[in-house]
């Protein structure tokens, strides 16, 4: 899971075998240190999953796009 260095301490708390990556800087860009992703917490995300909002609808075309490197980064985590 790609996510910012706040997080994985907490994630890291809860499952201590586990080895938790910070998604690299890239391109100028620091989104792994994104104020907006620092708000996300553990429940957060776990009622969001639970709860299945907030919906977020997007164009199909971005959708199959955005599929290839997720579905690229499941096929590694599996070798």
């Amino acid at each position: 899971m790609a996510t910012e260095p706040g997080i994985i301490h907490q994630m890291q708390k809860n499952a201590p075998s586990k080895n938790f990556i910070p998604a690299p800087a890239m391109n100028n860009c620091a989104c792994n240190e994104c104020p907006h992703m620092r708000l996300n917490t553990l429940e957060k995300l776990y009622l969001a999953m639970k709860n299945q909002t907030p919906e977020i609808t997007i164009p199909e075309e971005t959708r199959v796009a955005a599929l290839k490197p997720i579905q690229k980064m499941l096929k590694l985590s599996f070798n």
